[in-house]
């Protein structure tokens, strides 16, 4: 490739790999190949084989479309973002009439013989829709008009994801919308404050003195962002009132919901029921040791004691067959794809561009945090697959077209550097 050097005035040949992201691409390449091994190991046993071959498929046909989309121009992205936006709440809206129910969420469309989620193209759509408006001329979010409407273009997806219902997936995208906020230089005290609300309800059902102590903590740090007084002692009763409805919100939840959140606060009220998954989990986290038990020989993976392993649970796989090397290999990775994108966001020149590898990044992390959570106890099960290893067509699809944005994004911002 043929790039002018402005400085001599000569044309310089720069190699095409020059413009290639490669480490945002093998760290996607490990992490996908980590998540193959994992569900081949987790399904071959009890004759589930076809999941691995599902999967397989989905990440030969995800990595083509991720190189496809790398090479699109910014201006096609940008042009079919509101299109694609609609199309996936058109969707949405499809599922609730017309969708596949499992394990009583409503949330599966099937079109022929295949079957895929719109609410996993929803996180896509939603981040891209919101990064088009907060990136547009004289748009600023600081704005309460262009806030508002930031926040519906998140709050319709939601909604519909919601109403399926699939609450864990809803709050992924109230997650992405915060990164974005961020990102956009919105208020970090009204941020803390909105992030702060739900933790410290969810504190509040540990007990008074764990709710007086993350009031105190929430106190404290809110006193350090903003200097003037009354703005905090303000967001502390409000903080504070929300919290303590903790309980009286929880009652009004469906059984369903209520019963995960007993199984959060405590999985061994109920071993062989609502906290089975959790308990299982845990012993094969626990139970692989430093260096792990081996390629297939993990015994609560071989034996299927995690039902949901090769889903919801699947980082018990690699930390039960290669211990805690293999977790910390897998969060290492998970983390270093996070500051990829996080740098990406940070060089280049479209704030369209930019928004979106931030986005990205966010919702990337808070997957992670809530599914590796989930597997060690320390997050409520939410039904939050883990990027790039859980098995799910929809979700690594979805996942690598958002890689193929963010290899655009470098090799756009290359170019410019050499241009």
């Amino acid at each position: 490739m043929l790039i002018q050097d402005h400085d001599s005035g000569f044309e310089v040949r720069r190699q095409t790999s020059e413009f290639f992201d490669w480490s945002t691409f093998l760290i996607t390449v490990l992490l996908v190949t980590i998540g193959l091994i994992s569900i081949y190991s987790a399904t071959y046993e009890v004759g589930m084989s076809s999941r691995f071959t599902q999967q397989l498929t989905f990440a030969i046909i995800g990595f083509i479309a991720a190189i496809v989309v790398m090479f699109l121009p910014e201006r096609w992205i940008s042009y079919f973002t509101y299109p694609f936006y609609g199309i996936v709440v058109l969707m949405l809206i499809s599922v609730l009439i017309f969708g596949k129910e499992v394990n009583g969420t409503r949330g599966w469309l099937a079109l022929g013989g295949f079957t895929f989620q719109p609410s996993e193209f929803a996180k896509l759509s939603t981040l891209m829709a919101i990064a088009k408006f907060l990136s547009s001329k004289g748009v600023d979010i600081k704005n309460l008009r262009d806030l508002l409407v930031a926040a519906a273009i998140m709050l319709l997806p939601a909604i519909l994801i919601f109403k399926q219902p699939d609450n864990g997936t809803a709050t992924v995208l109230g997650a992405t919308f915060i990164g974005i906020l961020f990102w956009s230089g919105f208020d970090l005290f009204i941020l803390f404050t909105v992030i702060s609300a739900p933790i410290i309800a969810l504190f509040s059902l540990l007990g008074t003195a764990a709710f007086v102590t993350s009031v105190s903590l929430f106190a404290i740090i809110a006193g350090l962002l903003r200097r003037k007084i009354w703005m905090t002692v303000l967001a502390v009763v409000i903080v504070g009132g929300i919290g303590f409805t903790g309980k009286i919100a929880v009652d009004k939840l469906e059984p369903y919901q209520k019963k995960r959140i007993d199984t959060f606060l405590n999985p061994g009220s109920d071993p062989r029921g609502s906290g089975y998954n959790v308990i299982q989990s845990i012993l094969a986290v626990g139970g692989g040791g430093l260096s792990g038990k081996g390629f297939m020989g993990g015994t609560q993976t071989q034996l299927r004691y995690i039902p949901a392993q090769w889903t919801d649970f699947i980082f018990s796989v690699p930390a039960e067959e290669f211990g805690f090397a293999g977790s910390v290999l897998v969060v290492i990775l998970i983390f270093g794809f996070t500051l990829r994108a996080i740098r990406i966001a940070s060089e280049t020149a479209s704030s369209f561009f930019s928004l979106i590898a931030f986005g990205s990044a966010a919702t990337i992390l808070y997957h992670t945090i809530i599914n590796i959570g989930m597997a060690i106890g320390m997050m409520p099960v939410m039904g939050i697959p883990l990027p790039f290893l859980s098995s799910g067509g929809s979700a690594l699809f979805v996942n690598l077209l958002m890689v193929g944005i963010l290899l655009n994004a470098y090799r756009t911002h290359r170019r410019k550097q050499f241009a």
